[in-house]
């Protein structure tokens, strides 16, 4: 195992995943070493923030469910405020290879922000059809507004150095798919730079996501406005003042 000089938080946001965030804590546990975990559980009704807390993550309890934005918002803010170099989401289904954690944490030698990339010639996940085509279109956008190569612009499995860390607790919106793409440009906005590195996904521990052709549909719509909004919201700020 190699050494990390460097002080990192492992954040996991979790909303009724009690079936799934013992077993990816315990996952992360064997498999990375000095490194701290903490839980954000985004008011769950379930018992994800005890589960959480007996596998031996450090658990952050929310009030009410403020989605991936607030939850990753709040562990920014801890991460922050604790000191910590860099941080790194890791999802609680076990979508998420714990082996890959090191070699997403590599890409920010080079980068402010490193995305464990699903469609970059590792593994078998794919995806068909509206979101396919909304993928595509939101990583040919991206990239160009970047300047780097993604293909995989709302992947959550993404690390932030100290820089990244700063910018997204000033600014993280909690709206939907605002915390993978609207987080993203306005960090590019903000001067940082992002790289990608490939992983292979895996399926949800327990439980059943939500891809149906009509939820495939809408996150078509959902997305194009949410990447629009941002473009909109970064030229606004880039605009010089009267």
């Amino acid at each position: 195992m190699p050494d990390h000089p460097e002080r990192t938080l492992i954040i996991v946001p979790a909303w009724n995943e009690a079936g799934n965030v013992g077993n990816t804590v315990r996952e992360i546990r064997k498999r990375i070493e000095g490194m701290d975990i903490v839980v954000i559980d985004d008011g769950s009704t379930d018992a994800t923030a005890e589960v959480a807390a007996e596998a031996g993550a450090r658990v952050l309890r929310l009030p009410f469910n403020m989605g991936v934005g607030g939850a990753m918002r709040t562990g920014f803010t801890y991460a922050q405020r604790h000191g910590y170099e860099r941080a790194i989401q890791v999802d609680a289904d076990g979508q998420h290879d714990p082996r890959d954690i090191v070699r997403v944490l590599g890409g920010l030698v080079a980068a402010d922000i490193s995305i464990g990339a699903r469609f970059d010639q590792v593994g078998d996940y794919s995806v068909r059809g509206p979101r396919k085509w909304a993928m595509v279109f939101l990583a040919a956008v991206v990239s160009r507004v970047a300047r780097a190569r993604l293909t995989d612009v709302t992947s959550g499995f993404r690390a932030a150095n100290r820089r990244a860390i700063d910018q997204y607790v000033r600014y993280y919106p909690a709206e939907y798919l605002g915390d993978t793409l609207d987080s993203l440009v306005e960090a590019v906005h903000a001067g940082l730079n992002v790289t990608q590195v490939p992983v292979a996904m895996r399926a949800r521990m327990s439980g059943r996501p939500s891809q149906n052709p009509f939820g495939s549909t809408v996150y078509l719509v959902r997305s194009v406005f949410a990447l629009s909004l941002a473009l909109i919201r970064g030229a606004l700020r880039k605009r010089p003042r009267a």
